[in-house]
C-alpha cells in the first residue's frame, strides 16, 4: 500500500478584537473567514456587550491589557472610537503586537507619524483599514490605469454619500469631537474617497479648497448608547439636546499631479443614499466609473467607440485584479469581502515577513490625516491650501 503524505497542520495566528460596536462585529465576522487565523478574545468598554458578543461566537472576553500581556496573541484589531486609536495602537506596538486599526489612525497627524515610526522600529506589521480599495472592480480600475488603458488622468469626480445622520434625532459617538476627533464626515467617509482616488490614480492631491458644513448645530442625543446605524427606533422621551461640533457635509475641489483636477462631496445627510462611494476617473484614452452600491459593475467610457458596463468575472479581469475576486462571475462580492481581502494579506505578511505588504499601512493613515488637516484649514480660512507631500 502506498502511503499518502499528510501535511502538518498550520499553526494559526492568534488575534484579539478590541471594540464591540458595528465595526468590531464586522471584523470579528470577517476574521472567521480568513485562513489560519484564530480569534483568541474580544474586549470592549462595555463588559456586558463584550461578553454577549463573545458568547455568540464562542470567543472569550478579555481586557486589552490581558490581550497585550498574552504572548500567544500575535495581533490586535482596534475597532474603538477614534480618540482611543493612538494610545491603544502605541500600547499594542510597545507590547510587540502587530496592529490593524480602523481609520482614522489617530486624530492628529503627529500622533499617526509617531505610530509609523514605532511600528518600523519594532518591525511589526501595521494596517489601517481603508478596505474599500479591495473591491474587485476597484482593483480592475487600478490595473487598467497601470496598464495605460486610461491614458493620462485629467479629471476625477465623485461622492461618498449616506443618510444615516439626516435627522436631528440621529446620534452616534462620531458626532462628538471628543470621541471622534475634529472632523466627522470627511474623516469617516471622505478619507475613504481620497484613499481610493490616490490608490487608483497613483497621483497625490497637492492643493485643495474645502467647504465643510454642520447642518444640525444641535442634535438630540439618546439617553442610552446606540450602535452605529441603529438609531431610528427611539421615542421623543429617549433624547436630550446636545450641541454638535463636527461637520455633516463637505465639498472639496482639488488638484492632483501636473494636470489632473477634481471635485468631490462627502455627506451623511443625503436622503436615500445608504453607503454610496461613487468615483469617476477620466483620462486621455478612456473613462471609468464605479458605484459602491452596485459593486460588481464597472462603467467604461470612450470618445470614439461605444461605452460599456462590465460585470465582475475573475476570468475576464486583469490578472493582478483577479486575486481580489474569490467567486466566479455572477456571484456577488461586496462590503464584507473587502475586509476579508485586507485581513488575508495582513496576516499573510505576519506569517511570511517576505510577503508583499499589499494592504493599506499606517503611512496611508498618515496621508489621509494630512489631507484632512488641509481640508479643515481650507474651510476655516476659506482659501486654497497646499497639501504636504510624503
Amino acid at each position: 500500500m502506498v502511503g499518502i503524505a499528510v501535511s502538518a497542520p498550520v499553526k494559526p495566528i492568534r488575534t484579539a478584537v478590541i471594540g464591540t460596536g458595528f465595526m468590531g462585529r464586522v471584523h470579528l465576522e470577517m476574521l472567521r473567514r480568513v485562513e489560519h487565523v484564530e480569534v483568541a478574545g474580544i474586549a470592549g468598554r462595555n463588559s456586558v456587550a463584550a461578553r454577549q458578543l463573545g458568547s455568540a461566537f464562542g470567543i472569550p472576553r478579555l481586557s486589552l491589557e490581558a490581550a497585550l500581556q498574552d504572548r500567544s496573541i500575535h495581533a490586535v484589531h482596534l475597532c474603538t472610537p477614534n480618540a482611543l486609536h493612538f494610545a491603544q495602537a502605541k500600547e499594542a506596538l510597545l507590547a510587540g503586537k502587530h496592529v490593524l486599526c480602523e481609520k482614522p489612525l489617530a486624530t492628529r497627524v503627529e500622533e499617526a507619524e509617531e505610530l509609523v515610526a514605532l511600528a518600523a522600529k519594532k518591525d511589526l506589521r501595521n494596517c489601517v483599514c481603508h478596505n474599500l480599495r479591495s473591491y474587485p472592480m476597484v482593483q480592475q480600475m487600478r490595473r487598467m490605469r497601470e496598464d495605460g488603458d486610461l491614458g493620462e488622468i485629467l479629471v476625477l469626480q465623485g461622492t461618498y454619500s449616506q443618510d444615516w445622520l439626516l435627522y436631528e434625532t440621529d446620534w452616534n459617538w462620531r458626532v462628538s469631537a471628543k470621541d471622534g476627533g475634529p472632523s466627522r464626515c470627511m474623516a469617516d467617509i471622505g478619507s475613504h474617497w481620497f484613499d481610493t482616488a490616490e490608490h487608483l490614480t497613483g497621483l497625490r492631491v497637492h492643493t485643495l479648497c474645502a467647504d465643510l458644513e454642520t447642518v444640525h448645530k444641535t442634535r438630540r442625543q439618546p439617553k442610552k448608547a446606540v450602535e452605529t446605524f441603529a438609531n431610528k427606533m427611539l421615542a421623543a422621551e429617549d433624547y436630550i439636546d446636545a450641541p454638535v461640533d463636527t461637520e455633516d457635509f463637505g465639498a472639496v475641489m482639488f488638484r492632483m499631479g501636473p494636470r489632473a483636477r477634481g471635485a468631490m462631496t462627502a455627506s451623511q445627510v443625503s436622503a436615500g443614499r445608504k453607503n454610496r462611494l461613487s468615483i469617476e476617473i477620466y483620462g486621455t484614452k478612456a473613462g471609468v466609473a464605479w458605484d459602491q452600491e452596485r459593486p460588481d459593475e464597472l462603467w467604461i467610457g470612450h470618445r470614439d467607440n461605444p461605452n460599456c458596463v462590465i460585470v465582475k468575472d475573475p476570468s475576464l479581469m486583469k490578472p493582478a485584479a483577479r486575486a481580489y475576486a474569490d467567486l466566479p462571475g455572477g456571484h456577488s462580492e461586496g462590503y464584507d469581502d473587502t475586509f476579508k481581502q485586507v485581513f488575508r494579506r495582513f496576516y499573510r505578511s505576519i506569517a511570511d515577513p517576505s510577503a508583499p505588504r499589499d494592504y493599506p499601512q499606517f503611512a496611508d493613515g498618515v496621508r489621509q490625516l494630512v489631507i484632512l488637516r488641509a481640508e479643515l484649514e481650507s474651510s476655516r480660512t476659506r482659501a486654497w491650501v497646499d497639501v504636504p507631500q510624503p
